[in-house]
């Protein structure tokens, strides 16, 4: 069962420059129980994409449902079905996290007693019961990411939109929150993830959706994405950047696609049909050329590698979306 089903989204905002069409027919579905990774450059419309289904902006066209009830007709039917954490903890940073757990429950007309316990339950939870009493504004990011998710679960919604949860954090709190959403998962809650970390769709995601000016242009599990590149790659880590031309040269001559050179012009990578035989060739001839390496070797393709080759664009570039992507 689709949990999360979307048909031929569209919305284009206008501007002085001229439309920009956010969503361009993006279509999806998430089955029920999993974790959908969206992954895209900036402005390519995974925000956008979250916006509609969490029923916060309507689409110029196509058709949305969420736990199989439609997002545009009974936008307040889906709100009680839905959890949503965006970029940014929004909490009270004023308020405990208690507090502010027991204010979103009333939101959700708990009612006070009920609210209260739902909080204690999701404080202890969420391992933050030694700072449940004590003000927002003195948490750490990680502890802000796991209030700010908590309150997203005060209602215990069977679906929940993740906009970039572990943006800011550090990698312990971010492995940490990773934790956090596979226990929810294994609950049988559906989760539609946007993040900027590949190693977080690699790591989360049981199906990947990539998408680039508002469509989905790939689709598949991480695994099967990796797989469509094949083959593996040679990759060599110059001593001196002096020599990448040199050193690009070779690895053009026995590769099998174009030869990716890093932003610090020192780590070069390429695709290759023959694995062990092509390295130890391009091996062969650096040396001749007198090219020194701080290391070499072969891998396989990356969600990276997957990225470069559907959108043309460095992951690495990305930042957060603008308004409106």
């Amino acid at each position: 069962m689709a949990m999360i089903e979307a048909r031929d989204l569209r919305k284009t905002y206008r501007s002085r420059s001229g439309d920009v069409h956010a969503l361009d027919g993006l279509t999806l579905s998430v089955p029920e129980g999993t974790v959908k990774g969206l992954l895209g450059p900036n402005g390519a419309g995974k925000t956008t994409t979250v916006k509609v289904l969490n029923t916060l902006i309507r689409p110029d066209a196509g058709s949305a449902q969420v736990a199989g009830v439609d997002v545009l007709d009974q936008p307040g039917r889906v709100r009680e079905v839905i959890g949503a954490s965006g970029q940014y903890a929004a909490v009270d940073e004023n308020l405990t996290g208690l507090e502010n757990l027991e204010m979103v429950g009333r939101l959700y007309h708990l009612g006070t007693r009920r609210a209260r316990t739902r909080a204690r339950e999701l404080v202890d939870a969420f391992d933050l019961a030694d700072a449940g009493d004590r003000p927002v504004k003195g948490f750490s990011g990680g502890m802000r990411r796991r209030i700010d998710l908590a309150c997203a679960l005060v209602n215990t919604p069977p679906v929940l939109f993740l906009d970039e949860p572990t943006t800011g954090l550090d990698p312990r709190s971010r492995l940490g929150l990773w934790q956090v959403i596979q226990d929810l998962v294994g609950g049988g809650t559906t989760v539609l993830l946007t993040t900027q970390y590949l190693e977080e769709a690699d790591h989360l995601a049981d199906h990947i959706s990539v998408v680039d000016h508002g469509r989905v242009i790939a689709e598949g599990t991480a695994d099967e994405l990796k797989g469509q590149l094949g083959g593996h790659r040679i990759v060599v880590t110059l001593v001196e950047g002096q020599d990448a031309p040199a050193a690009e040269e070779v690895l053009a001559r026995h590769g099998s696609g174009e030869v990716h050179v890093d932003a610090a012009g020192r780590t070069l990578d390429v695709p290759v049909d023959t694995g062990p035989a092509a390295l130890q060739q391009v091996l062969t001839d650096l040396a001749a050329q007198d090219v020194r390496l701080h290391d070499a070797g072969m891998r396989r393709p990356t969600l990276d590698d997957v990225f470069l080759t559907l959108t043309g664009r460095e992951h690495a570039e990305e930042t957060e979306e603008g308004q409106g992507a």
